[in-house]
């Protein structure tokens, strides 16, 4: 037997609804941690007096009482963990632990007992049901009857809104009425909110964020009174989780956080967070309501009857005395700018984001609160509008997502090495090791412009570019020219004319020619490289005079039922048709599908067959031979058509000009007609002497070439 006991998945009931957790067994104390809330419940095993096992909606469950009157239950347990749990109480805290039953005979009819905290309802010596009286918000009495309200969980599903128990009236002892009997029972340990008596102490005007406004708070012994001008809060101190106090950021003011479950309630708005906010100039005198005796016997030196100092401190001070619970500050964190909290943005709001020992807490607009151990990871992403911010997202176990904005990229360094201390999984930790020293390079300097987002956006696109590159090398082969030939083609080009350069007269007209020339050349180098492209693939042609392919197993099945589906479906539309086909295809079994499944198969076959048929008659050559002929007739056909409608455009304007003339024109002609005469001679002349130069220095080009 070991020194521990531990299970896990074991579930308290809380005001109606179950949360689950852990629960630990060991020589000095039972130790149980809400999964959903954190809350520790911790009870000395030298207080325990009692130890029911007891079966249970959820499996067992283990009934454990303390010397104070607390009573404490635990569901979830499995029927094998009796023995084991059962000797550790017999080593450890030499108690037995009891089987006990519980009545299920269904009766309405029995004994009320008060035990403790509990109203229990037996039947025959068995409870039948068990009511935790700090549930209960409101007792009232009839005649006959006390009805108990109950405060209500959000979280459920089904609240248990009120009871009523019929009290007979009592025959033996009439001095006292036994409905009001019960009632002052169920009172005494109800957690009924009374503001009855004078409060312990009253802080005014105090400014409050959420809910926002100026509230008066008195404190009372066992609830916290918010009064404002619209709206009256009531928090009892057993609703308050935890406290927060949290510098802010100008080292002038103070958050002063208490977070609540259940949350306080405005209509549909709940309010799990209700956050003070308090200069640290504001100095206050405090007397409490109470006598020095009473003071010190209740708080034990945590108070005094009289406190001065900081209006923060002294309402820290009387909420940790009044709560009993530790008050959380910031650790060991402190930002680029040497404040423990990083400025950020959440939702829609700015706020401040405090790295605490054991979690964050973001405040104020909406607060939020997470705690290590549900976090499941972390991650640094690169901010969305801007290069100089990043983006801090949490995710936590139970699926949820919060991203933290807008945070300076000053703060990089010292967030991931809080997170990394604190043995975060994070999501992106490769990339973010890498970059961590370059991130410390530029957290000193505002002017340079360095990212290590940046440069890790240019690597990952490196790599796909020699990707692409790799994959791309043989199309860019077809598409390359080689710089010798272009030089080659260019040089004959000139050397061709050379001759005619060099019997040029004009030194202009020769520099003019070279660069028409030139011109030429690069036209004729983006001429060559669309030729030297490839072809466009041209899409293979149906060959429509082949066997038709085979349909598969859910077309044949689809055309035998399409009748049956439409007689089954009246008015069904061919959309609605198809849906249905599909719904009553996917539900069809094995057997009826295999019987679908041959005949395509069969079909298949055939269709193989009368393919290979088709193929060896030379059907699809034939077609194939038939198609390229169409398209070359084609294209002749529109060769002879165009030169024919040129031909014919030619004709009609010749014959146009020569069929009328305006009195003008034939006036006019026979003093043109000279000229014109003159004009075309010459031009022959200078055909004529280019020709004879071509004849001279053609022969001689080629003597040269073969030297």
């Amino acid at each position: 037997m070991g020194d521990t006991l531990e299970f896990n998945e074991i579930y308290q009931e809380v005001k109606g609804s179950w949360n689950d957790g852990r629960l630990r067994f060991s020589k000095q104390n039972v130790v149980y941690k809400s999964s959903k809330t954190g809350k520790v419940d911790s009870i000395p095993a030298g207080e325990l007096n009692q130890a029911q096992w007891r079966r249970v909606c959820l499996g067992h469950g283990i009934k454990l009482g303390t010397s104070s009157g607390h009573i404490y239950k635990y569901d979830g347990f499995r029927d094998t963990d009796f023995e084991k749990i059962s000797e550790f109480f017999k080593a450890n805290y030499k108690m037995e632990l009891t089987e006990k039953d519980m009545c299920v005979k269904g009766w309405n009819w029995g004994t009320a007992k008060f035990s403790g905290p509990l109203l229990s309802f037996d039947v025959n010596d068995n409870a039948a049901f068990e009511i935790p009286l700090s549930n209960v918000s409101q007792c009232a009495t009839g005649k006959n009857e006390v009805t108990l309200e109950f405060h209500q969980n959000d979280d459920t599903e089904v609240s248990l809104m009120e009871v009523r128990f019929y009290v007979p009236p009592s025959q033996s002892d009439e001095r006292q009425d036994p409905v009001e009997a019960f009632a002052q029972s169920v009172l005494s340990k109800a957690d009924v909110i009374q503001a009855t008596g004078d409060a312990v102490c009253i802080f005014k005007e105090l400014q409050c964020l959420t809910p926002r406004g100026r509230y008066d708070i008195r404190i009372y012994p066992t609830f916290l009174h918010l009064h404002g001008k619209t709206f009256d809060y009531k928090i009892p101190y057993t609703t308050v989780l935890r406290l927060f106090l949290l510098p802010h950021k100008d080292q002038r003011q103070m958050f002063f956080v208490i977070s609540l479950d259940p949350p306080i309630k405005q209509g549909q708005t709940r309010y799990h967070f209700l956050i003070l906010l308090f200069s640290k100039e504001e100095d206050i005198s405090l007397t409490l309501n109470m006598s020095e005796e009473d003071v010190e016997r209740r708080f034990e030196g945590k108070l005094s009857k009289n406190m001065s100092g900081s209006l923060y401190e002294m309402v820290s001070r009387v909420m940790k005395a009044l709560v009993n619970r530790k008050i959380t500050v910031p650790g060991n964190f402190q930002g680029h700018s040497g404040a423990q909290c990083i400025t950020c943005s959440y939702k829609a709001s700015s706020g401040l984001l405090y790295p605490l020992e054991r979690g964050f807490i973001y405040v104020h607009k909406p607060p939020v609160h997470l705690r290590f151990e549900e976090i499941s990871c972390v991650n640094f992403a690169r901010g969305t509008t801007t290069t100089r911010s990043f983006d801090f997202e949490i995710e936590t176990k139970q699926g949820n997502q919060y991203t933290f904005s807008s945070i300076e990229r000053e703060e990089y360094g010292k967030l991931f090495d809080f997170v990394n201390a604190k043995k975060l999984n994070i999501k992106n930790r490769g990339f973010k090791e890498g970059m961590k020293g370059k991130i410390d390079e530029y957290s000193d300097s505002d002017e340079d412009q360095h990212d290590a987002y940046l440069e890790r956006m240019k690597a990952e696109g490196k790599i796909r570019e020699e990707g692409n590159d790799s994959d791309e090398s043989d199309g860019e082969s077809d598409e390359s020219f080689n710089p010798g030939e272009e030089d080659d083609d260019i040089a004959e080009e000139y050397d061709s004319n050379a001759s005619a350069s060099d019997s040029s007269d004009d030194g202009d007209d020769s520099e003019d020619d070279s660069a028409k020339k030139k011109k030429k050349a690069k036209k004729a180098k983006v001429v060559k490289e669309k030729k030297e492209r490839k072809p466009r693939k041209e899409k293979k042609q149906k060959d429509t005079g082949g066997p038709k392919r085979p349909m598969s197993a859910y077309m044949l099945w689809l055309n035998a039922s399409r009748e049956r589906i439409k007689s089954e479906n009246p008015g069904i539309s061919i959309t609605e048709i198809s849906k249905k086909a599909g719904e009553m295809w996917r539900q069809l079994g094995k057997d009826e599908k295999e019987e679908w499944d041959t005949k395509a198969g069969e079909a298949k076959r055939q269709y193989d067959k009368a393919k290979k048929e088709y193929k060896e008659s030379g059907g699809g050559s034939a077609s194939s031979s038939k198609k390229e002929s169409k398209k070359s007739g084609g294209k002749k056909e529109e060769k002879k058509r165009k030169s024919a409608g040129g031909d014919k455009d030619k004709d009609r304007g010749g014959g146009g000009n020569d069929s009328f003339k305006s009195r003008e024109f034939i006036e006019t002609s026979e003093e043109s007609s000279s000229d014109s005469d003159h004009k075309s001679k010459s031009k022959r002349k200078k055909q004529k002497s280019e020709e004879e130069e071509e004849a001279v220095s053609t022969p001689a080009s080629s003597e040269e070439e073969s030297d």
